[in-house]
């Protein structure tokens, strides 16, 4: 990668990614109500004969679906070909920027066009070298511009350490465990300001669920506002401990060192109205049902890491 290609690069910046690009569908309710429950987003202005669609939707009309990128413009697949020949062929998605200027409608038809907004300078970063891509499509309804969308990737080739480290990974599955060898750890979960309440009393082996003090909503996972009535203000109560699995799925792939597959992974429905992800234990995977009650149990496993696990109420048959 060199001064020559960053100017090759630059030369992108301005042409089309796609031109003239039509939504598949109108806007229409049952996406808006599938979009809703998907995000616990109960505002009423996005239900009833003058809803209108959440904001935050906006890409969601663009989308060329499972067929693929049928509308993508020559010079952007140019430009993600050029990146592969200078060795940049992993890629990622950073980030994405919205703008709204005018509510979008059931029965609204939208067009859009993209431009290739900018390519970066060559940038270092932990995954490895490469190029920020920027691309802007404005969404229109008719002539009015009802928003933009900023979506940027960063085409990388991989840190050379990633790879050494991948290669260590794969040799360790493959070689059979010996009587000696350490216990992969658990991941770590990400803990920030908004759930370290949460994650400190697991440690304490309590589970804390939040609730909001503006209309008493219970929710999980750990938010900094309300999805029901938007404050901000909040307290805790502690699980009884009480759950039945609501789904689960079993896991046989991918294989991660620290777990034995197949395992089950379950949906559980707190007697306070909440529900979380975790681990069914003490039972066979294959005996794990939905409606089985069971009883939270905290799994110290190891001296840093406590988990939130499940386990069956009564022995199953």
């Amino acid at each position: 990668m060199n001064d020559e290609l960053a100017v090759r690069l630059k030369a992108f910046e301005g042409r089309p990614a796609a031109v003239a690009g039509r939504g598949k569908d109108p806007v229409n309710a049952p996406m808006i109500r599938h979009w809703c429950e998907a995000m616990g987003d109960n505002d009423p202005a996005y239900t009833g004969p003058d809803a209108i669609a959440p904001p935050t939707m906006l890409q969601v009309w663009t989308m060329g679906g499972l067929s693929g990128h049928t509308g993508r413009s020559g010079a952007y697949d140019e430009l993600l070909g050029l990146l592969d020949e200078a060795g940049c062929a992993s890629v990622v998605a950073t980030d994405c920027e919205q703008e709204y200027l005018l509510p979008l409608r059931p029965g609204d038809e939208v067009t859009f066009d993209a431009v290739i907004e900018s390519v970066s300078e060559r940038k270092t970063t932990k995954l490895g070298t490469g190029y920020f891509v920027t691309t802007r499509m404005d969404v229109r309804v008719g002539r009015d511009l009802v928003g933009t969308h900023r979506f940027r990737i960063l085409k990388y080739a991989p840190a050379a350490r990633n790879q050494k480290n991948q290669r260590n990974q794969r040799n360790q599955r493959n070689q059979p465990n010996q009587p000696n060898q350490q216990t992969p750890r658990r991941p770590r979960p990400v803990v920030n300001r908004d759930n370290a309440g949460f994650w400190e009393g697991v440690r304490q082996h309590r589970l804390l669920i939040q609730r909001c003090t503006g209309c008493g909503t219970p929710r999980h996972p750990w938010l900094p506002g309300c999805n029901g009535c938007g404050s901000l203000d909040w307290d805790t109560v502690e699980a009884s401990g009480d759950g039945t699995v609501y789904s689960y799925v079993v896991m046989h792939h991918p294989p991660f060192p620290a777990f034995d597959p197949p395992y089950a992974v379950a949906l559980v429905e707190l007697a306070e109205g909440v529900r979380m992800i975790s681990n069914i234990i003490g039972v066979p995977y294959d005996k794990v049902r939905i409606g089985m009650p069971v009883r939270l149990e905290f799994q110290d496993c190891d001296a840093e890491l406590v988990l939130p696990v499940f386990r069956p109420r009564e022995a199953a048959v």
